[in-house]
């Protein structure tokens, strides 16, 4: 009966204007991240498109997790993975409604952009990378979109968590 009592809370919790606000954030942030896979996927394919000295487009297909991390071929590890990670932002969506606001941004933010991973994972069965970072012949890994919007929340989390004390 407690337990039920709580869920029911929680739901209320969850429908808040301010959650939904974030929720709102969350989903933004996926398409502005669906708009340039999209955009690249129709108009890159093989081909490597020169902008600069340091920043190139290349289209490469991650199957594994951040910077290429677990790839394998395996179905099994894939949908493992993949299943940790829609558990990973369902804790995130659970954390971000329990946290204070500023929290809830940033829980938004990395919520969008693995929310957009996410999505091609289930879709494509592999992630959209295209933005090659290089300095003369060392590159940096290739990412997109959604991966700036992950890295830019975890490190605002990390450098909150070193300057805010609760």
């Amino acid at each position: 009966m407690i337990f039920l009592k709580t869920i029911k809370e929680k739901n209320k919790d969850f429908l808040k204007k301010e959650n939904i606000i974030f929720f709102i954030c969350s989903i933004v942030i996926f398409f502005i991240d669906r708009i340039t896979k999209l955009k690249i996927l129709s108009n890159f394919s093989d081909k490597t498109f020169f902008i600069n000295d340091y920043l190139n487009i290349d289209l490469i297909w991650n199957i594994g997790i951040g910077f290429g991390f677990l790839s394998t071929d395996s179905s099994l590890i894939y949908s493992l993975v993949s299943i940790l990670i829609c558990l990973v932002i369902l804790f995130l969506i659970y954390a971000m409604v329990l946290a204070q606001k500023v929290d809830k941004l940033i829980y938004s933010i990395i919520i969008g952009g693995a929310l957009g991973n996410f999505y091609d994972r289930l879709t494509y069965k592999a992630v959209p990378d295209f933005i090659d970072l290089h300095y003369n012949n060392f590159h940096w890994f290739t990412f997109n979109v959604a991966d700036i919007f992950i890295t830019f929340g975890i490190l605002i989390f990390v450098i909150r968590g070193f300057f805010v004390k609760s």
